[in-house]
């Protein structure tokens, strides 16, 4: 019996666990399509806690430099380079005489361009792969792109999923009458302390899930030690495998999210969401990804004011909050969505037409 296809994925974990991420996504959902996958990561350490029961059919690899390719298999029929990380030298060479389909899956990006340079070849000019070809396949929101990751039993999953069992299982209690549940996963947004403030001043009971790490961090320097603060309870959480995080934004009300992976999964959960695309200080080119994003979402004005105070693209004070709009912006945006193959599949189609 002819084993799966093996594709060699390589991720090289630079900050802020996105790209492990993005990577162990793809490489769970290649293996539940019936691939053998091979993630070579730099870093593993993210996966500890990212994914600590691991997937039928991935090997995690350890990324050194140099590759002693004496020590593994030989490459496989696939190479993914994540973000643009760059492939082995000895890797390319102990396998471009196979004819592999090299792919550069790069990162999400709702900008228009995306449509013209998705699935572009660009010819390798040096080093072990000169004279191969090298295809960019570019993450997005429309059918024209390499679209969005999606396991396959993801919306069985949601249906089946019970709000008051996850909190339990976390260790918190049941929400009170006309308490609001919101996740926060972010980095240092500009409007951060004003949107605390505004909760703890409101009228209603707020009962915010702090991520850890950075956002953690942030929430503390505007408000200090302690959980409750005016009608705001703040709830730290440890780390989260994925499946518990995809859990925390099914579970809560409104989700604060930034990056790619947790954008894609505040999509997926349908509940009103605010974005945080990574900063880029030097020339503000996150502004860009914001607005192209909003633009795509078809946003109702305030909750595009919203955004673009909090990343800090506009000045002025941030609006009020409207769950029913914008959830239900979201619901449409992913209706849509989900009626559009999944980035898996996409690429098991570009591979098939390219080998």
């Amino acid at each position: 019996m002819n084993k799966p296809p093996l594709w060699d994925v390589f991720c090289r974990v630079i900050d802020n666990w996105g790209d492990a991420g993005v990577s162990w996504r793809l490489a769970r959902a290649l293996a539940a399509h019936g691939q053998r996958v091979r993630l070579w990561m730099d870093d593993t350490q993210p996966l500890v806690w990212m994914a600590p029961q691991g997937a039928v059919g991935v090997e995690v690899r350890r990324w050194t430099q140099p590759l002693d390719m004496q020590a593994h298999e030989p490459p496989g029929r696939v190479w993914v380079e994540m973000f643009g990380c760059g492939l082995p030298q000895e890797f390319i060479a102990a396998g471009r005489a196979a004819g592999a389909v090299w792919l550069n899956v790069e990162y999400l990006s709702a900008e228009p361009w995306v449509e013209r340079q998705h699935a572009l070849p660009s010819p390798v000019q040096q080093g072990a792969g000169k004279g191969m070809l090298r295809w960019f396949f570019f993450p997005g929101f429309t059918p024209a792109t390499g679209g969005l990751l999606r396991e396959e039993d993801l919306p069985a999953r949601q249906a089946a999923f019970k709000r008051a069992a996850w909190l339990a299982a976390h260790g918190m209690a049941p929400l009170r009458e006309g308490e609001t549940l919101v996740s926060l996963f972010c980095y240092e947004p500009p409007a951060l302390a004003a949107q605390l403030a505004a909760w703890a001043q409101g009228a209603q009971p707020v009962r915010v899930l702090v991520s850890a790490g950075r956002a953690s961090v942030a929430v503390r320097a505007c408000l200090g030690e302690g959980v409750q603060h005016g009608s705001v309870r703040l709830h730290y959480l440890p780390l989260l495998p994925q499946e518990e995080y995809d859990g925390l934004l099914w579970a809560c009300d409104m989700n604060f999210v930034r990056g790619e992976d947790s954008l894609t999964r505040a999509l997926w959960a349908g509940r009103p969401f605010i974005w945080q695309p990574y900063p880029q200080t030097e020339d503000n080119a996150h502004h860009a990804k914001l607005d192209a994003l909003l633009d795509w979402l078809q946003a109702p004005p305030a909750l595009r004011r919203f955004m673009r105070v909090w990343c800090g693209a506009e000045g002025g004070a941030l609006p009020a909050i409207a769950l029913e709009e914008w959830g239900a912006c979201v619901r449409a945006a992913r209706d849509g969505l989900l009626a559009q193959s999944s980035l898996v599949q996409r690429l098991l189609a570009f591979v098939q037409c390219k080998s």
